[in-house]
């Protein structure tokens, strides 16, 4: 192997000369180690503390590896060798975890490079460029791998281990599929270490804020596992079996300014990358740096509780969030192999023991498969957000109820629907192939070249269904033949995220979810039947296939949603204003209930027809005060809908305390309370009940009259637009998907002993990479100008596909309006009026009565399964 491990240089050395200074006690990085004196070895019970009690961990863990591979000869420079510069020179790190000091390093000790005005990050970048020197580099393994000095300023005084020295650099020129045949290799491979966590955190072109919020909760998380010490797994030593892969998509995309902070983590440098090797094209740039320090949104730099294995993938094209992953997955997969693989997307910011959490999930549970956590609305300082916008404080209850009902229901079965892809983790065994080719994972990549819409062979059904991969994985993984994998909720692990604040945003994203989720369910319902061969037991096979039938009703109903949510509105609002005498308007005038009724069932429908042509025709970014005035319209012909279903409610209920005396008696003949009554309370009377049985009851008090308010804009709006442009197979991330031939390539030439070696114009001058991480940190201390978002236009879809979009749309949209013309049509409102009404004490539809109570049902199934979620949790199972 090309790394040897040496002893440990803080065997030799009990104390760090100036790395951190004596003084800093507990509170520094690298505390004392035992064996050596001080209170570390007097009590050793200290080692056992949490990450946020700024202590670090034993010194001891920390080896020291040296590298001896071909193609490591970067740092060469026959005028100015860049290892001769000492490491004392540089100013220290401060040694505070999750503080930032905003005047660091000290001006009276920056190297005296740093004491000369700065010109700016550019200015730098430029000089950095120029200076840069022609080396020749053997290739390793007919690959371009270079280490390369990193900045002075992170590297640990006295550390000589090369991962905290140097940083790795690969130019990766073949598909993530082959990237292991071309004998690549990461630095977790060379040194032998087994990995239990891999951490992916992909982005495409997210600013520093939200990476920093990603990336400092993700170190965070790693600290506390490092905290662990009575863990068998964990402990000292347990950043060694975590590794973090940060995957961008596009090197044109990325933003600047978050690779300043990757560059202030020592993950990136300029000047090294290039565009070719021997003629190769360049697919992918590879960083590998153990950082050790963290980094904030405004520049500012301090030590971290641990240090934290980083490989940075910069893909030279844009090819979608699924290509990054199979970066992740299918590249270095199988070189790292880990136990459980984490799936973040940059902004999502976990707590600082969700990963724990999740990874405990498969750490007791040797079945499972896949795991996630409790998806949060990022709610802002004080819940400002839920208070000023509406559209975030619904979303805040959709996800709130989400993770109350429906998740726990389904872990109790076994098959999560969906993991969602912003946080969630699975087990790296249960995704791969079999022998075959055909398993999880190649079913999860087989829609990455269907998002384009120009896959030979793949219908436009199909392509729809793979813009929910995610679900597709989960079904794949459950399915999985004689294996008998589960999918577990862990609702201890937490991530908040952000949301869509703007109508256009929110459309163009519901617009993936609906279709892809859509289709994905047709396809997991028709393919039922693979649960009888997934190698579950007998049990748990009765169990998923009441799970899929209890999923094929809810698609039922998500298909009429449009066709019932009307019907609710007519039948509610047109019985609550049939007599005059009981009119929940008269106090407008005698008799206006009918009226209003007669306005807002032609505004209604004329809302349907404004809706159903903006989506056929027009953008939601073309048409935002289009939708945003529509939303606000149906939710006053919701408001309505409410103010006559409570009024007739009134009427219903007795009105003296005699009245509720035989309460059975009163619902056996009030045919009002035993339908109304009882349906909403199983839907809205179980939201309460059971957000106060999980302890979260604050999102009904600040989210859920929005929600009410939008509700009819989720079924009206977002299903009319999803279904309309079922054409549209595309993430909505268009742009340049080509690269960009302005780094300089790496030529194959003959060096004067024969051999083949690369001919690369790499920095040399250590003064200079000093002075660009100097200014890449004063070039975050300024905040960034607003940059309003340019969209490129729609482009043009096949002919096929519109037709099989208009197709789709007449089936939809036709059995909706079936439904609504049978049950709205004279005929059918005379014979129940006729048959019904005057034979019984109904006051309702039929079909109403039917909708209530099937509503009630499917709640109080979900109800079952969220008790049934706290019961287990509650005894360990």
């Amino acid at each position: 192997m090309a790394y040897y491990q040496h002893d440990d240089p803080y065997n030799t050395h009990p104390i760090n000369p100036g790395y951190p200074p004596v003084d800093t006690g507990v509170a520094s990085g690298y505390p004392p180690a035992v064996g050596h004196g001080g209170q570390y070895a007097q009590h050793p019970e200290l080692y056992h503390h949490e990450y946020d009690t700024a202590q670090g961990w034993d010194s001891k863990s920390t080896k020291s590896y040296q590298s001896s591979y071909a193609g490591s000869q970067a740092h060469l420079n026959p005028q100015y060798d860049m290892s001769q510069v000492t490491l004392h020179n540089a100013p220290p790190v401060p040694a505070m975890p999750y503080a930032f000091q905003p005047d660091y390093p000290p001006m009276q000790q920056r190297p005296p490079v740093l004491r000369q005005p700065s010109a700016g990050y550019s200015a730098a970048r430029e000089k950095l460029m120029k200076r840069r020197s022609v080396r020749h580099v053997e290739l390793q393994q007919g690959n371009l791998v270079l280490d390369v000095q990193v900045p002075t300023h992170i590297v640990p005084a006295g550390n000589t281990s090369e991962e905290m020295n140097k940083m790795r650099y690969t130019a990766a020129t073949c598909d993530p599929d082959d990237f292991m045949r071309r004998k690549y290799t990461l630095r977790p491979y060379l040194y032998g270490r087994h990995t239990e966590l891999f951490i992916v955190m992909t982005m495409y072109n997210e600013d520093e804020i939200l990476f920093v919020r990603t990336m400092n909760s993700v170190i965070k998380n790693i600290a506390h596992l490092c905290s662990r010490t009575r863990s068998k797994t964990w402990g000292p030593d347990g950043w060694k079996k975590v590794v973090v892969c940060v995957v961008s998509d596009g090197r044109n995309k990325v933003n600047k300014r978050t690779l300043q902070v990757l560059s202030l983590m020592g993950c990136y440098q300029e000047g090294i990358a290039k565009d070719s090797v021997a003629g190769k094209d360049v697919t992918a740039h590879i960083f590998e740096f153990t950082s050790n320090v963290i980094v904030s949104e405004k520049g500012e730099v301090s030590t971290g509780g641990c240090p934290v294995q980083i490989v940075f993938c910069l893909k030279e094209q844009n090819k979608k969030k699924l290509n990054s992953h199979r970066w992740f997955f299918n590249a270095f997969g199988p070189l790292i192999k880990p136990n459980v693989c984490v799936l973040l997307d940059v902004g999502t910011k976990p707590t600082g023991t969700s990963i724990y959490e999740l990874w405990k999930c498969f750490d007791k549970h040797s079945n499972v498969g896949g795991a996630c956590g409790e998806i949060c609305v990022e709610v802002g300082r004080g819940c400002g957000l839920l208070l000023m916008s509406p559209l975030a404080a619904s979303q805040n209850f959709e996800y709130k109820m989400s993770n109350i009902l429906d998740k726990p229901l389904e872990s109790v079965f076994g098959y999560i629907s969906v993991l969602p892809g912003a946080f969630s983790a699975y087990r790296y065994k249960a995704l791969q192939n079999g022998p075959d080719g055909r398993g999880p994972l190649a079913s999860y990549f087989k829609g990455e070249t269907m998002h384009g819409g120009g896959a030979d062979g793949a219908g436009l059904f199909e392509r729809n269904m793979y813009l929910a991969e995610d679900r597709i994985l989960c079904f794949e993984i459950v399915t999985k033949k004689r294996e008998g994998w589960i999918l577990k909720y862990v609702k201890s692990a937490k991530a908040a995220t952000d949301v869509p604040t703007t109508v256009p945003e929110f459309i163009s994203q519901r617009r993936r979810w609906l279709n892809g989720s859509l289709f994905a369910s047709i396809h997991a319902t028709i393919f039922f039947w693979r649960i009888w061969t997934s190698g579950q037991n007998f049990f748990r096979k009765i169990i998923l296939q009441i799970e899929f039938i209890y999923n094929a009703v809810q698609l039922l109903f998500t298909w009429t949603s449009l066709a019932n949510f009307y019907l609710a509105f007519f039948f509610l609002v047109s019985s609550a204003t049939a007599d005059s005498q009981n009119d929940p308007f008269k106090f407008l005038s005698n008799g206006a209930g009918k009226d209003v009724f007669e306005v807002f069932l032609k505004l209604y429908i004329g809302l349907l027809f404004v809706i159903i042509v903006c989506s056929l025709g027009n953008r939601p970014q073309g048409s935002k005060w289009t939708y945003s005035i529509s939303m606000i319209l149906f939710g006053l012909c919701n408001v309505i809908t409410l103010w006559c279903a409570g009024y007739t409610i009134y009427l219903a209920l007795p009105h003296s305390v005699a009245g509720w005396k035989d309460l059975p008696h009163l619902i056996e003949t009030n045919a009002t309370i035993r339908e109304l009554v009882i349906s909403i309370a199983a839907t809205y009377g179980l939201y309460f009940i059971s957000s106060f049985m999980h302890l979260e009851p604050w999102h009904m008090f600040t989210s859920f009259i929005q929600y009410m308010f939008l509700l009819p804009s989720y079924v009206n709006i977002l299903m009319m637009y999803a279904m309309c442009n079922l054409h549209d197979v595309t993430w909505g991330t268009k742009g340049d998907n080509g690269s960009s031939k302005d780094l300089g390539g790496a030529k194959k030439i003959k060096g004067e002993d024969g051999k083949e070696v690369m001919e690369v114009e790499l920095p040399t001058q250590r003064e200079d990479v000093d002075q660009l991480w100097a200014a890449a940190r004063s070039s975050l201390q300024q905040k960034p100008p607003e940059m309003k978002e340019h969209r490129d236009a729609a482009t043009k879809q096949a002919d096929h596909d519109r037709n099989s979009r208009t197709n789709v749309v007449l089936a939809w949209v036709g059995t909706n309006i079936a439904m609504i013309v049978v049950f709205t049509s004279t005929a059918f409102l005379n014979w129940v009026h006729k048959h019904v009404e005057n034979t019984s004490d109904a006051n309702f539809n039929p079909y109403l009565t039917f909708l209530f109570f099937a509503l009630a049902g499917l709640s109080a199934i979900r109800f079952v399964g969220s008790l049934l979620y706290l019961i287990f949790r509650l005894f360990g199972f």
